[in-house]
């Protein structure tokens, strides 16, 4: 999260070692709460940290993601054009369609972070329209739950 490349449509600003600790242990906080939650991903082999994704429920005031758990994704720079944001969200939409009854997942997506809607695309999301976020626009999507191949 101190990559200003990875907080470019996340934020826009790269985080502070304290920050990214403190997000880090807010998201544990999301599955005894929610049922759901974020992974860590790491490579197979080494055990390196890849990024990490999966659901949530953040509050953030967008009307149009009340009451449906939220996806996100955030892959280290080393990983991108890699496949791996497709690959791991895949497994954890499988098992939300599975552990949660094949629900409607939401994301947001800023506008410019094509890399992000290519992912999207191939998880069988689909732009709602723009949502107002803060000061700023930001496109709502949508997925009906359907396992994956």
């Amino acid at each position: 999260w101190a990559d200003a490349r990875t907080t470019a449509f996340i934020g826009g600003t790269p985080r502070d070692r304290n920050t990214s600790w403190t997000k880090f242990i807010a998201a544990a906080g999301l599955w005894p709460v929610c049922g759901f939650g974020y992974w860590s991903f790491v490579d197979r082999e080494t055990g390196a940290f890849l990024g990490m994704g999966g659901l949530a429920r953040f509050e953030r005031g967008i009307e149009g993601l009340e009451g449906y758990p939220e996806a996100g994704w955030a892959i280290a720079p080393d990983g991108w054009g890699k496949g791996l944001a497709t690959e791991a969200m895949t497994a954890v939409l499988n098992w939300a369609d599975d552990a949660l009854g094949a629900p409607t997942i939401r994301c947001i997506i800023n506008s410019g972070n094509d890399a992000s809607f290519n992912v999207a695309a191939k998880l069988g999301f689909e732009r709602l329209g723009e949502v107002d976020y803060g000061d700023e626009k930001t496109n709502l999507l949508e997925r009906q739950g359907v396992r994956l191949p």
